[in-house]
C-alpha cells in the first residue's frame, strides 16, 4: 500500500506543530506552581565574639563607648558598600551586627547613673554619633528593594528611639511635663477673666 503524498505532508505538519508547541513552553510541563515571594527575614542582632572581646577589654566607659561607636560605624559603612554592590543579603547581615552593637551601647549606658556629669557626656557623644548615622541609613533604604527596605526603616526607627533616650538623659527630672488641664484654652470663652478684652 503506497502512502499518498498528501498523507505524508499532513503527518509531517502535525509532527512539526507538536514540536513547536513543546519547544515554545518548556517550563510548563515539569514546573511546579510558583509560590508567592516571601519577604526577607529580619536581620539577627548580635555582637561578634571578636567585637565582644574588644569591648570587654576597654576599661574606661568613655573608651568603651568610643570603641562601640567606631565598630558600629564600620558596620554601617559595610552596609552601604554591600548595598551599592546589590548584595542585599550580606548588607542585612551587617545591619544586624550594627544594630547589635547599638543595643549593646544602649544597655551599657542604661546601666549607668544618669545623674552624673560623665554619664551625660557619654549620652551626648552617643546622640551626636546617631544624629549623623540616621540620614545614612535613610539613603541606603532608598536604594534597597522593598523586601529589605522595611528592615532598614525599622533600624531608622530604632536609632531615633535610641537618640531620643540619649536626649532625655539631659533633662531627667529637671523638666516638668505640661498636664492636659494646664494647656492653653482654645476658645476665647474659655479664657480666664483677666485676659479678656473689653
Amino acid at each position: 500500500m503506497p502512502i499518498s503524498l498528501h498523507h505524508g505532508w499532513v503527518s509531517l505538519a502535525a509532527l512539526i506543530a507538536v514540536c513547536v508547541v513543546a519547544l515554545s513552553a518548556p517550563g510548563t510541563f515539569g514546573q511546579q506552581p510558583r509560590s508567592p515571594q516571601l519577604p526577607a527575614p529580619p536581620p539577627m542582632r548580635f555582637v561578634s565574639r571578636e567585637e565582644r572581646s574588644q569591648l570587654a577589654a576597654a576599661k574606661d566607659p568613655k573608651a568603651r563607648l568610643k570603641l562601640s561607636l567606631d565598630l558600629a560605624l564600620s558596620r554601617l559603612t559595610r552596609v552601604e558598600a554591600f548595598t551599592a554592590q546589590k548584595n542585599f543579603i550580606q548588607a542585612a547581615e551587617e545591619l544586624g551586627i550594627y544594630l547589635g552593637l547599638l543595643e549593646d551601647v544602649r544597655a551599657f549606658c542604661g546601666g549607668m547613673n544618669r545623674e552624673k556629669g560623665s554619664t551625660r557626656d557619654l549620652y551626648r557623644k552617643l546622640e551626636i554619633a546617631l544624629r549623623a548615622q540616621i540620614p545614612r541609613l535613610a539613603v541606603v533604604r532608598r536604594t534597597t528593594p522593598a523586601a529589605y527596605a522595611r528592615h532598614l526603616k525599622a533600624a531608622e526607627e530604632y536609632l531615633r528611639e535610641t537618640r531620643s533616650d540619649a536626649l532625655d538623659s539631659f533633662y531627667g527630672n529637671s523638666v516638668l511635663r505640661e498636664e492636659a488641664s494646664e494647656k492653653k484654652p482654645q476658645d476665647p470663652k474659655d479664657a480666664p477673666e483677666g485676659s479678656k478684652r473689653p
